[in-house]
């Protein structure tokens, strides 16, 4: 599913490679007809907007976003098990399904990150990348609120995100993530996480479902 990959990347940290491709992602976007005509025309705008600007300036712009809010972060399980101890074996569980799928990811990144998340889905058949990407709407529409409530350009991306998972701007089993604006360090602050036996997935709303259907399709 070329429209996930394609999201993935716009809603990815901005980079030179991205930004050169911007006017082909539009393209491909639009030939893939996923979306409705009128999403595809606000994502049009985005990346218009997006190509027009100076690399640095976006790249500021995205961290302050979506590194110093939590309300904001892409990191999907922030949402669910916020600073819980379930949240570490959730990205255990995660991961070593993403692997399971034959998806390698580097030992720096979190299997939790959304683009993560829709560039894996990318490779799977259509239906079944579409029902595993349900199991997280209700993240992604919340995402999706909050983003359209600060105007954000990446509002509409987030909203092409939710229509395919059919999701509404509902927060059912969503954690409140406070913002982070100030004493960053401070509010991040933790405990080490500790992994326990079990699958923590099960604390996920949908978690489960999307465990067992990702055990069951094999390569």
């Amino acid at each position: 599913m070329i429209t996930l990959k394609i999201l993935a990347a716009l809603l990815d940290y901005p980079n030179e490679e991205v930004i050169a491709d911007l006017p082909e992602l539009g393209a491909m976007l639009a030939a893939d007809s996923m979306l409705p005509a009128q999403v595809t025309e606000r994502i049009d705008e985005f990346i218009s907007a997006l190509a027009s600007r100076d690399l640095l300036e976006a790249q500021a712009d995205w961290v302050e976003q979506f590194d110093r809010s939590r309300s904001l972060s892409l990191n999907l399980f922030e949402h669910v098990h916020g600073d819980s101890r379930d949240r570490g074996q959730a990205m255990v569980d995660l991961r070593a399904m993403y692997l399971g799928h034959g998806l390698e990811i580097g030992v720096s990144e979190l299997p939790d990150y959304l683009p993560l998340l829709l560039e894996f889905l990318s490779t799977r058949p259509e239906m079944e990348a579409l029902n595993l990407l349900a199991e997280a709407g209700h993240v992604v529409a919340a995402l999706g609120q909050r983003l359209a409530s600060r105007n954000s350009p990446y509002a509409p991306i987030m909203a092409a995100v939710a229509s395919l998972a059919g999701a509404s701007a509902r927060e059912t089993g969503v954690v409140a993530t406070p913002d982070v604006d100030d004493d960053l360090d401070e509010v991040w602050a933790e405990a080490p996480v500790e992994f326990g036996a079990g699958s923590a997935l099960a604390g996920c709303p949908g978690g489960a479902a999307m465990a067992a259907r990702l055990e069951g399709t094999g390569q």
